[in-house]
């Protein structure tokens, strides 16, 4: 497995083709994926250097689908990852674990494995962080562009709704994130009850 040119292939792919409108789900956000990913597994005690290279790989790869579509991108994403990787000296049996961590990605996550749960964590990290405004901006941004929000009401009722159905899966980001989540949530609603 050739992790460091798998990943930089599709970093380089995505940094030269991702739409310009996709504000949120862009390299930064992809390489915040993988940030905390690899900061979960740490704390949730994963040492297997497969696993954690099959969770970097997936990490960096979740969001590929999105160079040719925004509906099903996961899907498309899986795509690219078994066309792509055998050439990294990828396996089948890892090609389809990978495929795995990205469609745990797909909301509503449904995660089965601890990596999957993992995933889908990093994935939506920043729900339970300092930068969860700045960063909720830019899917605004992003949402606005595509027609899914038409305004900032609009936008706050779909946050709303999604934090409140939205749990970690991990320990880790229980502990360390579900707290400022909840504190964010409350800003929503004090924001859309003024």
């Amino acid at each position: 497995m050739q992790v460091k040119s798998a990943v930089s292939h599709i970093l380089e792919k995505l940094k030269a083709d991702l739409p310009e409108y996709l504000l949120y789900h862009s390299v930064s956000h992809i390489r915040d994926v993988k940030v905390q990913a690899m900061r979960i597994a740490r704390s949730e005690g994963i040492d297997n250097q497969e696993e954690l290279n099959l969770l970097e790989t997936a990490a960096i790869y979740h969001d590929c689908g999105f160079l040719s579509t925004y509906t099903n991108h996961e899907e498309r994403g899986c795509e690219i990852a078994r066309e792509v990787l055998p050439q990294y000296g990828y396996s089948d049996k890892q090609i389809s674990i990978i495929e795995g961590l990205i469609m745990a990605t797909k909301v509503p996550q449904k995660p089965k494995t601890q990596l999957e749960k993992i995933i889908c964590d990093a994935d939506l990290d920043y729900l339970g962080r300092d930068d969860f405004f700045v960063i909720g901006d830019y899917l605004y941004e992003e949402l606005l562009h595509i027609g899914v929000v038409k305004d900032e009401l609009s936008w706050n009722k779909l946050q709303i709704k999604f934090l409140t159905s939205h749990h970690y899966f991990t320990e880790t980001n229980i502990k360390d994130r579900e707290p400022l989540k909840s504190e964010n949530l409350k800003k929503i609603i004090k924001k859309i009850e003024q």
